[in-house]
């Protein structure tokens, strides 16, 4: 691997994680945590965004990244993992995921 990709690519990372932010608060979002690779900071070239979404919604879990996809239309591969206020704070202690990403710092968005 050439060096400089990897900054590159977290450049890319983070401005479109910059960009979703500006979009969050006209979609209703609670709060917005970075995950995996970005957040340990092990950004390879082909990290994607990894995000754990708080938003408030009745849709079944499986269906609740479609709705980001089609608002905030990712420019780069991007994973959305979404909860309700409710999981959040009922799962934040059994689910690792929601631990790690609440661990390794604050949100990236919070209302």
């Amino acid at each position: 691997m050439m060096i400089g990709f990897a900054d590159h690519r977290r450049a890319l990372l983070e401005a479109e994680l910059a960009r979703f932010v500006e979009e969050l608060p006209a979609l209703g979002v609670d709060r917005l945590y970075v995950t995996g690779d970005l957040a340990r900071d092990d950004v390879r070239s082909d990290t994607p965004l990894e995000i754990v979404i708080v938003h408030a919604t009745e849709e079944p879990f499986r269906r609740r990244p479609d709705f980001f996809v089609d608002h905030l239309r990712p420019r780069l591969q991007t994973q959305f993992l979404v909860y309700t206020p409710e999981e959040f704070a009922e799962l934040y202690d059994a689910d690792p995921v929601l631990t790690r990403a609440a661990a390794l710092a604050e949100p990236a968005y919070a209302r």
